[in-house]
């Protein structure tokens, strides 16, 4: 039966980040993605609204389209991406809600890494090599051993070696029925949710440790790109600002969610020990004025600057890029108050 182009954009509006319009159109593996990380983080439902038309023509003619199994598809940086971080929140998931397992960082977090970078391998009419990918998961865990920040390396040479393995899946000339569909959907669901529900209500304080751990190290592997880290920093807020315009912080103040108001306190402290750090870095005062940020940063600069300190030129770089940094700190939040 053809599917219908407006069904699915109805479908999208009203269960897009549930992954109902894939569903409906026999796409199970984005579905699931989209079920499991709120339609891509948000973004990737957004993104879709250009995408549906296609989706829905690949659907009509899946099974009239012809293509030669050894035909690799064409790299695609945006799914590379969505591997990469699906893979970190699989981590992450896995870090909160499995961690005390034996071996924890040699089979289950690079089985939990290679599921995410795989389910997002697997979207479309594409997929991977599983076991080659989870191999390259296997090896590179031991290297980062014991550290949460694991994630991160582990999903990206994952998603490289999935990238170098893709194909075109093998199509099929039978399908299920919707309840047997829907019933592995449910299956895979639950068996995500489960672990991390269990752990955010009952042991909420190893939760938030875990979580803020993690938030802080990401963080400071990236604290020399202030701009990367203000977005980063703004992605993690997020969720707490928007609960807080809606129901004024109310729902946060009882309970376990008491927690999870000191991991968004956290991660505000984080921006504001940045700023004090910034100062010091430039040796001003917290009331210290434009003008006072940019004559102190000229004369750091060329201070430090590491063609004028070649006798000591690790130390001069470290300065100059910490300088750069502080400097790129307080002057974007100057001139954001001057604005």
């Amino acid at each position: 039966m053809a599917k219908s182009l407006l069904i699915t954009y109805v479908l999208w509006s009203f269960g897009g980040p549930f992954g109902l319009h894939h569903i409906y159109l026999g796409r199970d593996s984005h579905a699931l993605l989209w079920m499991v990380t709120f339609g891509g983080f948000g973004v990737g439902w957004i993104r879709e609204f250009w995408r549906l038309p296609k989706y829905v023509q690949n659907a009509n003619m899946r099974h009239k389209i012809q293509r030669k199994r050894d035909l690799q598809p064409s790299m695609s940086i945006v799914r590379v991406f969505g591997q990469i971080a699906v893979g970190v929140y699989f981590g992450i998931v896995a870090l909160i809600s499995l961690s005390s397992l034996n071996s924890f960082y040699i089979m289950a977090l690079p089985l939990a890494i290679t599921l995410g970078v795989h389910l997002v391998a697997n979207v479309g009419e594409e997929t991977s090599n599983i076991k080659t990918t989870m191999m390259a998961s296997i090896i590179t865990s031991p290297i980062f051993y014991g550290r949460p920040i694991a994630t991160v390396p582990i999903s990206i040479v994952a998603s490289i070696t999935s990238m170098q393995h893709r194909h075109y899946r093998t199509p099929s000339h039978t399908e299920d029925n919707l309840s047997v569909r829907l019933y592995r959907l449910g299956l895979a669901w639950l068996a995500f949710t489960m672990p991390i529900s269990y752990c955010v209500f009952h042991n909420t304080t190893v939760t938030i440790t875990y979580i803020t751990d993690t938030i802080s190290l990401i963080l400071d592997s990236v604290r020399i790109f202030p701009l990367l880290s203000g977005l980063l920093e703004s992605a993690f807020l997020l969720p707490y600002h928007t609960w807080k315009l809606f129901t004024g912080g109310t729902g946060l103040s009882y309970g376990y969610n008491q927690e999870w108001t000191k991991l968004f306190a956290s991660i505000s402290a984080i921006q504001t020990e940045r700023k004090r750090l910034a100062y010091e870095v430039l040796g001003l005062h917290e009331e210290a004025t434009l003008e006072e940020i940019n004559k102190s940063y000229r004369e750091l600069v060329k201070l430090w600057h590491p063609d004028h300190n070649r006798h000591n030129l690790d130390e001069a770089e470290r300065q100059f890029l910490e300088i750069q940094a502080a400097y790129e700190i307080l002057a974007k939040n100057k001139q954001g108050g001057i604005r």
